[in-house]
């Protein structure tokens, strides 16, 4: 008999379902499958297992430390800039499972590496219709380096702009409040057509509204909270670019 393959659709919908520990039991199952062949992955399913036991209250240092070993382990075999980021994943989940000298230890090692700039930067798609906000956000993604930079005031015309730019691999900064349709459906659109997809969302309402923890389980990458700083948006644009430079070394 074959063995049938976990099932990462099937948890990402129990996690929608808010049932934790169905989502939890295939993720376990997904991350002991890959551990060998594919780590990152295994340590993503071990992170969003730990997701799934903070739902209810329940320690999830386990789940955290052994995700951060699995990204440790990982970033020891690697001489480029994936390792950074897989060492800075390690010292994230290492904290968050209490292992302060083991954060520490991945931290300090995440310095050997620095990113080798180049001409071409990803393309960044904004999608929201204060034009101020827009300006804003211009303004920093210049600050911070990036020059593709495509902007949209509704969702109807962002989704258009992001099929055109899709095999560029761009990061969009989606905002929930659109006047034709809201950033929780362009962003299901979007994952629909390429699950891997980058998007941050950005919104004024609470991380702990219904809409956006529906959003956040969806898929999205980041969530930033208006009104923001160019430190927030470093820190959400960061995570896209290590986990873009940790997926190209997997492909």
């Amino acid at each position: 008999m074959v063995e049938k393959k976990p099932d990462f659709d099937m948890a990402l919908m129990h996690l929608r379902n808010n049932q934790n520990m169905a989502a939890f039991n295939i993720l376990v199952g997904i991350a002991d499958s890959l551990k060998k062949s594919d780590p990152i992955k295994a340590a993503l399913s071990l992170i969003l297992a730990s997701e799934c036991k903070n739902r209810q209250e329940k320690d999830s240092s386990h789940e955290s430390a052994e995700a951060g070993k699995l990204f440790f382990t990982y970033a020891k075999k690697e001489k480029d800039y994936s390792a950074k980021s897989a060492f800075l994943c390690a010292a994230k989940c290492f904290l968050k499972a209490g292992q302060y000298d083991s954060a520490k230890e991945a931290f300090e090692k995440s310095k050997d590496y620095t990113i080798t700039h180049t001409e071409e930067t990803r393309p960044i798609i904004i999608v929201d219709d204060s034009k101020a906000i827009v300006l804003k956000l211009q303004g920093y993604l210049t600050n911070l380096g990036y020059s593709n930079i495509h902007s949209f005031y509704t969702g109807n015309d962002g989704l258009v702009g992001y099929k055109k730019l899709l095999k560029s691999d761009p990061i969009i900064l989606l905002d929930m409040g659109l006047p034709d349709v809201n950033g929780d459906i362009i962003a299901s659109k979007i994952l629909d057509d390429k699950p891997d997809a980058q998007i941050i969302i950005i919104t004024a309402d609470e991380k702990t509204t219904k809409r956006v923890k529906d959003t956040i389980s969806s898929g999205v990458l980041a969530f930033i909270q208006k009104p923001f700083t160019i430190k927030d948006l470093k820190d959400a644009l960061s995570t896209a670019e290590s986990e873009f430079s940790i997926s190209k070394k997997q492909k």
